[in-house]
């Protein structure tokens, strides 16, 4: 089953400010609800952990196929395991009064069989997910993600 999810968001910032606050995937867990660490492995690539239900975590492989500095960042998993697929791509656009456009594309495919109902559990409404995540990131980015409450 595969899912494309795009969603964007506008954020105060100077375009390289904000383009940097992304690229930097350690950033993640910082604004990514479900997102427990990401580590880079190496140029252009990094490992992946989510916190899944039940206490499991699901982990994956990402390279960096693409990436046209405070432009695009395009990525897609790079070793499957028989587990979630993941592609994207992460735009920025300048925007007048320092802000900056982010729009992100998302596409996920998890494998049929129990393990892919398990693994669409965990992305059920990736709309939503994605929608939270940005706002996360937007007030992670303007120094606000502290005050924001948790929602679900």
């Amino acid at each position: 089953m595969t899912q494309q999810v795009t969603k964007s968001i506008i954020v105060k910032g100077d375009i390289s400010h904000i383009y940097s606050l992304w690229a930097n995937f350690e950033n993640f867990p910082n604004f990514m609800r479900y997102i427990k660490s990401v580590t880079i492995t190496g140029p252009g690539t990094s490992h992946w952990v989510m916190d899944g239900p039940a206490g499991m975590n699901v982990d994956w492989n990402a390279e960096m196929t693409r990436e046209e500095k405070n432009k695009r960042i395009a990525w897609n998993s790079k070793d499957h395991k028989g587990m979630i697929t993941t592609s994207g791509q992460v735009t920025f656009n300048s925007l007048p009064h320092n802000e900056t456009e982010v729009t992100i594309m998302v596409n996920y495919t998890v494998p049929a069989g129990k393990a892919g109902e398990f693994l669409a559990n965990l992305f059920s409404n990736p709309a939503h997910r994605l929608e939270q995540d940005l706002k996360n990131f937007k007030a992670y980015a303007e120094g606000l993600y502290e005050r924001l409450p948790v929602t679900t």
